[in-house]
């Protein structure tokens, strides 16, 4: 029997519904063990590569220590960048209240009432701030404490994508469809990782060396949160803007704030907004659009680890949704920059003939 189409699409409605409030209720669980399959997808070539080299037990094992030591020294150098940051406020603790009263005198002037500025400017203090880093800090502490189950998914995920060519080469034999839509998955996933970290460390170097020249404290560590900012689409470099906006406020003057805040966004609308939103549009094939409603609804349902992986999150559910199901097909242009063509998949090397570019 046949339900009607009004029916369906409410059902379809309800059925979301309820996947939404699961995804929320495992956010943590779903948010690392997707982290880690980003993590296996991108060192897969890697993988590959060695193995034809050197025996494949070797090349998995320098994989994993590869990828260990990267996000333990990431996450090191982290931690003890923002210790230092938390160590810099105090000294400038005095001039934040000079700052603090000199604004209040000038409210005051412009005939704001006395009661509430006070309430106002009391609230306002480097204590606050601090205490604001430390609980960033022990979010940070938490997401490595999570580093167990990243460590065993990802030896396990590194192993199983070694035979992973031929149980798709299985697969695609009677379910050709879903397998071209999870390998343009990988493929994309993997381009945007690419796109992201470049970017990424070319703002992270031109911000430092902008910080350098202005003087601000601790470039290094503004350096680093502007690159893991950069693989949060759109506001990640507001983010990282913040922290040395404010230290160019405290040590300089309003000058420098205005310097460094200048410096951020134009850094960001040449090379985030201009060239690297192009570039990930036309890799990837999500619009601008649709990037930032990926990054609001993602990070809604699965929290801050859910900004970092928006796209790669949406790239997945067009994959299951809409590039695995030939009568979904049609929705692709609306969901994508482009519309790729129906292409047989060579699963012994993970490709479809139309990604031979990559």
């Amino acid at each position: 029997m046949a339900f009607p189409r009004g029916l369906r699409v409410l059902l379809g409605l309800a059925s979301a519904v309820v996947i939404v409030a699961g995804l929320k209720g495992a956010a943590g669980l779903i948010g690392m063990t997707f982290l880690t399959l980003v993590l296996a997808i991108a060192v897969h070539p890697l993988q590959a590569w060695l193995a034809r080299r050197m025996p494949g037990w070797l090349s998995t094992v320098l994989c994993l220590v590869a990828v260990y030591v990267a996000l333990v020294a990431l996450g090191g150098a982290l931690v003890v960048s923002t210790a230092q940051f938390v160590s810099l406020l105090p000294a400038y603790e005095a001039r934040f209240d000079v700052m603090v009263a000199q604004l209040n005198d000038r409210l005051a002037g412009l005939g704001i009432s006395e009661q509430p500025l006070r309430a106002l400017t009391s609230s306002l203090n480097l204590s606050n701030v601090t205490g604001l880093v430390t609980n960033a800090m022990a979010g940070v502490l938490g997401v490595t404490s999570n580093l167990l189950l990243v460590i065993a998914l990802l030896f396990l995920l590194t192993i199983d994508g070694s035979r992973f060519p031929r149980l798709l080469s299985t697969a695609a034999q009677s379910r050709p469809a879903i397998v071209r839509a999870l390998v343009d998955f990988v493929h994309s996933t993997r381009r945007y990782m690419i796109v992201a970290t470049v970017f990424g460390l070319i703002v992270a170097i031109l911000d430092m060396v902008a910080l350098i020249i202005l003087g601000i404290p601790a470039p290094v560590l503004w350096g680093l949160l502007a690159f893991l900012t950069n693989y949060i689409p759109n506001v990640g470099f507001v983010i990282g803007l913040i922290p040395p906006a404010i230290l160019g406020l405290l040590s300089g003057g309003p000058g420098v704030m205005i310097a460094v805040v200048v410096v951020y966004c134009l850094i960001n609308l040449i090379i985030q907004s201009g060239i690297q939103n192009r570039v990930v549009g036309g890799s990837v094939g999500i619009s601008p659009s649709l990037t930032f409603l990926s990054l609001v609804f993602w990070s809604w349902v699965i929290g801050p680890l859910g900004a970092v992986l928006a796209i790669p999150l949406s790239l997945l559910v067009r994959a299951v949704l809409v590039d695995a199901d030939p009568q979904s097909r049609w929705l692709r242009p609306l969901v994508a920059n482009k519309n790729t063509e129906d292409a047989p998949v060579d699963p012994d090397t993970s490709r479809s003939p139309g990604d031979e570019s990559t």
